[in-house]
């Protein structure tokens, strides 16, 4: 004999569906063991889309034999690897080649649900119309600011052409992502379309204040009490270091034992080991090392305006650096002035040297300026990030399904 159950009895468990698994097809042309901030950005979103569950297929430019290390981590990731030639100006790194009939071949063999694409070069523009020649949705990043090195590299009559082909080149697209809301605000001004804000994350388990070394500052030339100022970056025109050689010696002269320190490599090195015989060239570093670097830090000076981010702002605010920035790309975005670090306007030189010098001379509130930046860095996690970049996929494959209809009705004209 059945007994009857109240409803109260009733166990109801929710199970919801498995993640849905997506195709995508990601191509840029850059990538680790290159060393720059699409670059790492890119393999950090590649891996979170992979944890995500879903199959991420990676084509980017063959790097050189000369460059090793490890390039993605993840077996699951399928890498499809193009012809690549030296970027001018940028020895270090490689850019594609047109390979539109072999995309098409490709894709068509192994569809994707979605094309992103990293960077507009050859291979990009190749991506895009690859995609479009097969009706695959595409998305975008806007990750560097090629109009702006202009004035830096003598190419002032091309800014409007390579601007025309960027706007061209991103409203071709479903979404193109832009890491801050400023640069979605400059951009649509400028006649760029579907602009959606995807942020950067950092790792603040690597670049941790913990990873400070009084030996290391030593090796500087620097004792545990002394200001230690850095630059991490590439040392090229378009850093606008001239800045920061100037806001040092403005410290100098009030703290003659202040050390600067630039870890890096680039065009500039020879120009600016002259100019100041004392700095410390620690080179180019990467993974823990880098962070050991960043760790020994005080203040960390940033003069670039060429940014769309700056990822080195973040690093070094998660390093437990005050950061000294102009306002723009990351700072703009995260710095509170006197709070998590110091601003000065945008292009205002003098501004600049000035809060450089007041964060010199005031330890106590460095300190504070200090923690406060690693507050705000610890906040920046990248699967957050990645959540957010897989939004934005998600809508553009959304827009490109066709809409669903019962059998025998016609869609309206």
């Amino acid at each position: 004999m059945n007994t009857p159950h109240d409803a109260d009895d009733i166990l109801v468990d929710d199970l919801p569906a498995p993640r849905h698994s997506r195709r995508l097809a990601v191509v840029t042309e850059t990538y680790p063991p290159e060393v720059n901030g699409v670059a790492m950005s890119m393999a950090r979103v590649v891996d979170g889309l992979n944890r995500r569950n879903h199959d991420v297929q990676l084509i980017r430019p063959r790097q050189p034999a000369r460059m090793t290390g490890q390039v993605t981590g993840k077996p699951e990731v399928d890498e499809v690897l193009t012809k690549g030639l030296p970027v001018p100006l940028y020895p270090n790194l490689r850019m594609g080649v047109p390979s539109k009939r072999a995309l098409v071949k490709l894709w068509s063999l192994h569809r994707p649900d979605v094309v992103h694409i990293a960077t507009e070069g050859p291979l990009g523009w190749s991506a895009l119309q690859a995609a479009q020649h097969l009706a695959l949705p595409v998305t975008s990043d806007y990750r560097t600011n090629f109009h702006a090195y202009g004035k830096h590299y003598r190419l002032g009559l091309l800014s409007k052409p390579i601007m025309g082909y960027l706007r061209k080149f991103h409203n071709r697209c479903a979404a193109t992502m832009v890491p801050t809301e400023a640069m979605r605000v400059l951009l649509a001004e400028r006649g760029f379309e579907r602009l959606t804000v995807v942020g950067r994350g950092v790792d603040a388990q690597r670049f941790d204040p913990a990873r400070r070394s009084d030996a290391m500052r030593a090796s500087w030339g620097a004792g545990p009490d002394d200001l230690v100022m850095g630059y991490v970056g590439r040392l090229a025109p378009e850093k606008n270091l001239g800045v920061v050689l100037a806001a040092y010696e403005a410290v100098k002269a009030l703290q003659p034992r202040a050390r600067l320190v630039f870890v890096g490599d680039g065009p500039m090195r020879a120009e600016l080991a002259a100019r100041v015989p004392d700095a410390v060239f620690a080179g180019q570093r990467s993974g823990d090392d880098l962070a050991a670097h960043y760790a020994g830090l005080d203040l960390f000076l940033f003069a670039s305006l060429t940014e769309t981010f700056g990822n080195v702002t973040t690093e070094a605010m998660a390093s437990g650096c005050a950061v000294v920035a102009f306002e723009s790309a990351a700072a703009g975005e995260l710095i509170r002035s006197g709070m998590n670090g110091w601003l000065a306007g945008a292009g205002k030189e003098s501004d600049f040297v000035a809060a450089t010098r007041v964060a010199a001379v005031d330890a106590v509130a460095r300190r504070a300026v200090a923690d406060a930046a690693r507050a705000t860095a610890r906040r920046l996690d990248w699967a957050d990030i990645t959540a957010r970049f897989e939004s934005v996929l998600e809508g553009a494959i959304a827009r490109a399904e066709p809409a669903f209809a019962l059998p025998g009705l016609q869609p309206a004209a």
